[in-house]
């Protein structure tokens, strides 16, 4: 069961004091628009951004964060400088943030992407926070240590991830034993339709054009790949303790269907809704209430037509990693993500082609171990294995 509560996680649900991680994000910004339209209900503890001094700035200031964070010390300087006379504590340094996850509040959102927000969701979840998840490289990496911290200090993780929100929404954790398969959608991302020689040569613009959702630089070269959606296959493993060989991807253009879950008798449940993050964010900072959104309203007459198929393997073999990384165990999700990570990044800075991530994940999954992870050091010193691997297959 993917929901652990600790004794007072519904007690505050009428105001909820709030840790944004990773604020100045895609999903962090959505998240500070939600919750600058109730201050009261959501006062502030700390926000967290890696670079972007001015709009951290600016959000701590429209929010009246106790704290702000810079990951990079390099902005500690501009950062004080921007907050002096606010009352508003500065720092900066990866500790930094990991303290400012462990300051006191009931709610986190856990946005940083790739394996830096590994320690701080951990922080969060060892103080028995309600975390919104929205890392889904953090449980790729870590995903069984992960889930024993959340049972072991009675944490709350909730999903945030467009489609795991869709399955949380529907499934039975009273009798998880009547679901037969978890059946994640993906919008096909830009490439959908396109040859493997079209693909080859694809730019930087044209992998970041995601065609129905608004997301960040990474996260939509992922999409591109589809290792977006095999990393959620993934994440929907550890979260829902459902097999591999039970989770299934469904490519559905539209993006109106989140996701589904089948049960045992055949009957398929969904939850449907516009493209918009703010949903699923404010589904978990309101849980278990329900909050008034922004997000336009679905209407399926407009929709008028929805369309589904199955996901090319050919064309796009991320899927094809990510179930054999899973089916390995131990370390390969681990290297896969962080010689993802590695690719994705060099191919965002032109360094390598798009076909190249691919090869470059395949490479660092064959030439290294897959080992238990035992704790949190093992999780370490796999994540900087793949990275010096997938490093060394990158031109210079």
């Amino acid at each position: 069961m993917v929901v652990t509560t600790n004794s007072g996680a519904t007690a505050g649900v009428g105001r909820r004091r709030v840790t944004i991680l990773g604020s100045t994000g895609s999903v962090g910004t959505q998240t500070v628009d939600l919750v600058a339209r109730d201050p009261d209900r959501f006062p502030v503890e700390a926000l967290t951004a890696n670079r972007n001094v001015a709009l951290l700035a600016d959000q701590a200031k429209r929010l009246n964060a106790r704290l702000a964070v810079v990951a990079d010390p390099a902005g500690y300087a501009e950062l004080k400088e921007r907050l002096a006379g606010t009352g508003i504590e500065a720092a900066a340094g990866p500790q930094a943030v990991v303290e400012a996850a462990a300051r006191p509040s009931d709610w986190v959102m856990a946005a940083i992407v790739g394996f830096a927000g590994l320690e701080p969701t951990l922080a969060a979840i060892r103080r028995g926070a309600i975390v919104a998840f929205a890392n889904k490289e953090v449980l790729v990496c870590a995903g069984a240590f992960m889930m024993e911290e959340v049972r072991a200090h009675g944490a709350t993780l909730l999903p945030v991830d467009s489609e795991h929100s869709a399955i949380y929404q529907v499934f039975d954790f009273v009798r998880p034993d009547s679901v037969a398969r978890l059946i994640l959608t993906a919008s096909g991302g830009p490439f959908r339709t396109k040859d493997r020689a079209f693909m080859a040569t694809a730019t930087r613009e044209q992998a970041v054009a995601h065609p129905t959702w608004d997301m960040g630089a990474k996260i939509s070269v992922d999409s591109a790949t589809l290792m977006n959606k095999g990393l959620e296959l993934i994440e929907a493993h550890f979260l829902f303790d459902i097999p591999e060989p039970r989770i299934d991807v469904l490519v559905h253009p539209q993006s109106v269907i989140h996701s589904l879950v089948e049960y045992v008798d055949g009957s398929v449940l969904a939850q449907l809704g516009t493209p918009d993050m703010r949903t699923p964010i404010a589904y978990a900072l309101g849980w278990p209430a329900r909050l008034a959104t922004p997000a336009e309203r679905l209407d399926l007459t407009r929709a008028a037509t929805l369309t589904f198929e199955a996901p090319d393997p050919v064309r796009f073999p991320a899927l094809r990693l990510t179930r054999a990384a899973l089916q390995s165990g131990g370390s390969a999700p681990t290297l896969l993500s962080a010689a993802n990570e590695v690719a994705v990044q060099a191919f965002l800075d032109r360094r390598i082609g798009f076909l190249e991530i691919e090869r470059i994940v395949e490479e660092t999954l064959t030439a290294l171990p897959h080992r238990p992870l035992r704790d949190l050091d093992a999780v370490r010193e796999a994540d900087a294995d793949a990275r010096r691997v997938a490093a060394a297959r990158v031109p210079s």
